[in-house]
Order: structure tokens, then C-alpha cells, then sequence
């Protein structure tokens, strides 16, 4: 720990620490704050830097200290949330590096920021983006690319790409993920962290003027972390009823019991493909190994085939269509507010994207129809799984992160095993649960022998929550890989 000073430190440790007065509010965010300045230009992970705001909030954090003040489970602890539908009063909002909204700011905050600086924790910048988050890659034309810390010559996923890239180098403890297709999961895998999203209503999305606007697909905010312990602290802070948002569950769980738990007994359904993907051999070698974990810890593991009969491109072209009906209404509430964006700035948006709004304008009501009939056959056959399974294991996602391309517009890959994916998405097993609601979380692998992390992805029974975080602490316990990040940085030198 010496070697890298609180670089690697969890959230957990650094609540204690400053709880426990070993380490003051300001001191944390000072070393946050020089890490990022020595290491960010390499990454670009963070977009925007609040520094002032957040030694002005380190030092009222001191105080309360000091005062003897009752203080929130992350209290003084640095963090940093994402640059796309993501705000803080005053703070920039581009929507994932839209060149036109540079100098565009907001007056409110997302439920992440709102409920992690209630809870204490000192929000230092904001984190790269793609553009509206309509990919599963992170890089725009206003920012460019985020580069991965395993390999910088690669992409860090996303759209959360910024995020897991600067939790996976240390740069803050957790961040804000946002994920609408598997923009937590994607870059948690990529860059070799743990990336959570809970079960749909368990963590509010307060979406205006749209309050039912979430639900195509399913959207979600969570925690991006080196530990799991960290992503359920967050969670407990993150999660409960808000009565802004018409889904949100009106409940509040503490998780931490999960972190004790056990999957003896437990019957793991385990599928290498989701039925459709094509998937490189690196990834599948490690994440057919790393499942059989769960049988070392006294759970049974089966091979099975979910039944899905619709070929992979008709499943990705499902998920373009249905987040698009989000997209339309950003788009139309800048237009009403005298901001044409897909007019005036035309050239601020990918070709990809715009080929995507220029059909969602021709579509109609029996169109959406047919889709949710579409989205209703994939949740249906994921309940089946879980009437004899009590988890679903898969690949986080079916390829190794990509070479950045230096354009302002890197996707995925376009063919994997001899087979065409669509380079957006089409290579994310992830969109699934966003279909359906189911609770899932990316989890490291393990390394290929280049040194690419590879992500397994468990998902569990709706509100199941606390089988998905179990089994999670289970596969760290066995297989850890919390070394992995500092014994990364020391090879890179």
C-alpha cells in the first residue's frame, strides 16, 4: 500500500479510516485530486474536474468531524460520477461529449449524486461518456476516447467507460455507472472491476419531463468498484423509495448480511453463449473455468440452453430501437427549448447514431408493439431458467476490449468467431436484463494472456438481489483479484 498511497484503498477502508480520525476528508481528497492530475492524461477518464467544490466540501466535511457531528456511511470519501444523463447543479452536462452542449449546465442533481453526497461522499469531476450513450464503447468527437489501464492502446467499454476506467487505476475508490444496455457491466469488464445494477425499482431513476421514461429498456444508476464489499455499501446508500419516480420500490435493504452468505446448495444455470452470441475463445476459456468456482464453494453448476430462437442481430436492433424512444425525448427537449441538435448540429452525432434517429422518427405504434412482444419473449425464457436455477451464469460480454481508434468514433468489433455483430451493442451480452429487470452484475474473471480482463456475468431472480451480491463475495473470496490493479500499475513502470 505504501508503493501507491490510498490509490488502491476501498471505499469501505476510507469511511472507516476517516470515521475512526487515522485520515481526515481533506486529506482524501487531496491525494484523490493529485492522483487524478498525474495520471488522468493518460486515461481520459474524467471530463470535468470540480476540484474546488470538492475541497470546499472536504473542508465542511473536517468540520462535522471535528464538530462531532453525525456523519453518513461515506463521509469524506471521494468519488465521481458520469457525463451523460448524469448532473449536478452547475456542473457541465454534453450528454456524452455532444459538442454543442460544452457549455450547457444543469440545476439538479441525479438520484447518484444526490444520495451519495447525502451519505457523505465528496464528488471530484464528472467521467467520459459516449455519445448519448448509445454504444457499448466510450469515446466522442468533443473528448475523444477513454483509454483502458490494462492496455491504454484499448477502450475502456461503456458507456460508464470513464468510470470503470478511473476506478480501475485507482483514481477514486467507486463511481457512478449509468445503464440502460449494460453501460455498468461493459466497462466493468473491460477494465477489470465489479459493476453492479440492481433489480429494476431498487435504485430510483428520476427521469424529467418523462417520469415513465426508464422503462425503454429498463435504465438504470449504479456503483462501479474494485471490491463488492464497496458496491454494497453504495448500494444501501443508493437504494429506497423516492417519490419522484413511479417504479422506485418502496423499501430499503441492507445488503451487508449478503456479504456473509453462501451458495451451498445453490443450482447455477450456466450458459457459454446465451443460445446466439458468437464468442471469442479467450473470453469463453476463461468464463467456462472461473464458473466452476461455484462448485468448490458447494453449488451445482449445469450447462444449459435457454430456447431463444431469434438470431442475435434481431435481438441488437431491438435494443437500438427501444433506447431510442429515450433519445427522442432529449433530443425533442432541446429542440422545444430552441436547441435543434439534430439539425443545427448534425455533425456533433456518429453516422451510426443519426441513421438510428432518422428511422425511430418513421416509426409507429403497432412497430412498438411488436417490440415489447419481442422484449417479452426474452424476459419469459429468462423466468424459465429461474424455475429450476436460483442464478444465471454468462459472459459479461463476447469479446476482449478493442483497439482505440482516433477519430472520435470507436466501436466494438463488427465480426467475432467469422460471425457480424453489430459493432454498437451486438457484442454486449448484457441487454438482456435491461429487457427484463432482472438483477445482474459484472464480476472479473480473470486475465487472457495479453493481460485483457474477461467479465462473468451473474444474474439472479427478480429482487433477488442478495443472491447475486452472495455468490459475487463467494468468487472473490476464492478466486481474489484485488492485487491484479497494483500489480498492473508496477509492470506498466
Amino acid at each position: 500500500m505504501a508503493q501507491h498511497g490510498l490509490a488502491y484503498v476501498s471505499a469501505a477502508e476510507l469511511a472507516a479510516r476517516i470515521r475512526n480520525r487515522e485520515l481526515s476528508p481533506v486529506e482524501a481528497v487531496d491525494a484523490a485530486i493529485e492522483r487524478i492530475e498525474r495520471r488522468n492524461e493518460r486515461l481520459n477518464a474524467f471530463t470535468h474536474f470540480g476540484f474546488d467544490d470538492a475541497r470546499t466540501a472536504a473542508a465542511e466535511a473536517e468540520r462535522a468531524l471535528v464538530a462531532g457531528e453525525e456523519v453518513g456511511p461515506l463521509h469524506g470519501v471521494p468519488t465521481a460520477i458520469k457525463d451523460l444523463f448524469d448532473f449536478k447543479p452547475g456542473w457541465p452536462a454534453t450528454f456524452g461529449g455532444v459538442r454543442a452542449l460544452q457549455s450547457f449546465v444543469t440545476g439538479f442533481h441525479c438520484v447518484f449524486a444526490e444520495r451519495v453526497e447525502r451519505a457523505g461522499a465528496i464528488i471530484l469531476g464528472k467521467t467520459n461518456s459516449p455519445t448519448m450513450g448509445f454504444r457499448g464503447t466510450c469515446d466522442n468527437f468533443l473528448f475523444g476516447p477513454t483509454r483502458n489501464p490494462f492496455d491504454l492502446s484499448r477502450n475502456a467499454g461503456g458507456s460508464s467507460g470513464g468510470s470503470a476506467s478511473a476506478v480501475a487505476d485507482g483514481l477514486v475508490p467507486f463511481a457512478e455507472g449509468s445503464d440502460g444496455g449494460g453501460s455498468i457491466r461493459i466497462p466493468a469488464a473491460w477494465c477489470g472491476v465489479y459493476g453492479y445494477k440492481a433489480s429494476w425499482g431498487r435504485v430510483p431513476m428520476v427521469m424529467r419531463p418523462g417520469g415513465f421514461s426508464g422503462t425503454f429498456p429498463f435504465l438504470h444508476e449504479g456503483p462501479l468498484t474494485r471490491t463488492v464489499e464497496d458496491a454494497v455499501l453504495a448500494l444501501k446508500v443508493l437504494s429506497g423509495y423516492d417519490p419522484r419516480d413511479p417504479y422506485s420500490l418502496d423499501e430499503r435493504i441492507d445488503f451487508t448480511a449478503a456479504l456473509q452468505g453462501s451458495v451451498e446448495g445453490r443450482r447455477i444455470a450456466y450458459s457459454p453463449n446465451l443460445d446466439v452470441y458468437p464468442v471469442d475463445p479467450r473470453v469463453a476459456a476463461i468464463v467456462a473455468g472461473a464458473v466452476r468456482v461455484f462448485e468448490e464453494a458447494g453449488a451445482t453448476v449445469e450447462e444449459v440452453s435457454l430456447g431463444i430462437e431469434r438470431d442475435q442481430r434481431e435481438l441488437s436492433d431491438l435494443w437500438c430501437r427501444l433506447i431510442m424512444w429515450s433519445n427522442l425525448e432529449v433530443l425533442e427537449g432541446f429542440k422545444a427549448n430552441g436547441l435543434d441538435l439534430i439539425g443545427a448540429h448534425r455533425a456533433d452525432f456518429p453516422p451510426e447514431y443519426l441513421r438510428w434517429v432518422e428511422e425511430a422518427y418513421t416509426w409507429t405504434l403497432p412497430d412498438l408493439t411488436r417490440d415489447h412482444q419481442m422484449r417479452t419473449e426474452i424476459y419469459d425464457i429468462i423466468q424459465r431458467v429461474f424455475a429450476d436455477y436460483d442464478l444465471l451464469v454468462t459472459p459479461t460480454l463476447a469479446d476482449v476490449a478493442v483497439k482505440n481508434t482516433d477519430d472520435g468514433n470507436t466501436v466494438g468489433p463488427r465480426q467475432i468467431n467469422g460471425v457480424d455483430v453489430d459493432p454498437l451493442i451486438g457484442w454486449c451480452m448484457t441487454y438482456f436484463t435491461n429487457f427484463s429487470g432482472h438483477p445482474s452484475a459484472s464480476i472479473p474473471a480473470g486475465l487472457t494472456e495479453e493481460g485483457l480482463p474477461v467479465g462473468m456475468q451473474l444474474i439472479g431472480k427478480r429482487y433477488a438481489d442478495a443472491d447475486v451480491l452472495t455468490a459475487s463475495t463467494v468468487f472473490e473470496q476464492l478466486r481474489p483479484w484485488a492485487d491484479t490493479y497494483a500489480r498492473r500499475e508496477t509492470a506498466a513502470v
